[in-house]
């Protein structure tokens, strides 16, 4: 075994997962903005990862390299977008072909599925995932060749056994694709109960700074079914950007004490808060108090996230209020950054919303666990 590879994640990410010596003695990374590439005398590529920009580019193979380590995955794949990586997944399945997905899971991936798979001739169940019977019970043997969980799920926090699913996934000969952008690979790595690929949204806490849109995929094994993801990010022109790339590999190399530092005052504010006149309720997996709690334990290390809902005594216009009266927490969509963020779920989803009308989500960052609870207090005795 190799110095290099008794490395501890936290001594990856500071260093990029890359030393000067690969580059040109670069301590940062460097950015390669060229959309195409000079071949040599034989016209074969001087660098095979240095052709044409929509299949890839000099800076993705570093990221991608440090991600499918990070997850322990055989290969690693960056995209323009958690939903690009969401679409390039599901468009390498074949009409007909039967989908399980998470009942209560990330409203855009829900929504683009329903639609999709009704326009593009592929069956689409919507199950509890964190029952197992329920879930066994939306397969249908002989066609369900996907199932898509999202672990712990936006914006209950409810949390899905993934060796349980896998288990369900591979009787019907299925694949389980894990989101796991809520938890990183700093709190949990799906592929070691089982998932065949994991999912990020890497604008939330892999890039971890507001500045990127960027996705993730990770998968166990580089196998067919993989090129045709590969290949639907390049002729779907699902690729991300030369500067989105640098950014996001900055950002990875603060990612274990950001979320080190977010989880552990997500779990002091939601254990202050659990039982406040003001709450009905507090809902993080870090609680003894919460169903997923034990699930949570198992399967999650060092922490249980950033992420918390509130669900405020009254309706829509006393969360709304107590979000208002926030001066420290940003009202604003999105998660993962270093700055704590405050949302009325049901508002930003419309209408058809499913999520309860008093429910403020909460990104919680890195400020001064102090600075947050007394922000919260003063939100939350106001009304």
């Amino acid at each position: 075994m190799s110095e290099e590879s008794k490395l501890k994640p936290a001594t990856l990410l500071a260093h990029g997962g890359r030393r000067p010596e690969d580059d040109n003695g670069d301590v940062a990374p460097p950015i390669h903005p060229s959309t195409n590439y000079a071949r040599g005398e034989d016209y074969g590529l001087i660098n095979p990862a240095a052709g044409y920009s929509r299949d890839s580019n000099p800076g993705y193979p570093p990221v991608e390299t440090l991600l499918a380590r990070l997850e322990g995955g055989a290969e690693a794949m960056l995209l323009a977008s958690g939903m690009a990586a969401a679409a390039a997944v599901v468009q390498a399945l074949r009409p007909g072909d039967h989908i399980v997905a998470q009942k209560v899971m990330y409203w855009g991936v829900r929504d683009w599925l329903i639609g999709f798979c009704a326009d593009w001739g592929l069956g689409l169940d919507l199950a509890d995932a964190a029952d197992p019977a329920a879930l066994a019970g939306a397969v249908k043997p002989g066609r369900t060749k996907l199932i898509w969980i999202e672990t712990p799920c936006n914006p209950t926090w409810d949390v899905v056994d993934i060796a349980t699913a896998a288990e369900v996934a591979h009787k019907a000969g299925a694949r389980l694709v894990v989101d796991s952008t809520v938890a990183t690979p700093v709190h949990c790595r799906p592929m070691d109960y089982g998932a065949d690929m994991v999912m990020h949204s890497a604008t939330k806490a892999l890039n971890g700074h507001g500045d990127a849109v960027a996705g993730l995929l990770v998968t166990a094994r580089a196998d067919e079914f993989w090129t045709r993801v590969r290949a639907n990010r390049a002729l779907g022109g699902a690729v991300l950007g030369p500067f989105e790339a640098w950014l996001l590999h900055r950002g990875l190399r603060t990612l274990h004490l950001r979320v080190e530092r977010a989880s552990a005052n997500a779990l002091a504010i939601a254990r202050h808060f659990e039982g406040h006149g003001s709450l009905e309720a507090v809902l993080y997996p870090g609680l003894e108090s919460h169903p997923g709690h034990a699930t949570a334990k198992g399967q999650m290390r060092g922490g249980f996230g950033a992420m918390l809902s509130f669900q405020v005594k009254g309706g829509a216009a006393e969360a709304l209020e107590v979000a208002g009266r926030c001066r420290l927490a940003v009202r604003a969509t999105s998660l993962g950054g270093t700055e704590s963020l405050i949302e009325h779920r049901a508002s930003v989803e419309g209408a058809n919303s499913p999520v309860p009308a008093n429910l403020l989500r909460l990104s919680i960052g890195i400020e001064d666990v102090g600075d947050l609870i007394a922000d919260l207090e003063q939100a939350l005795n106001g009304i």
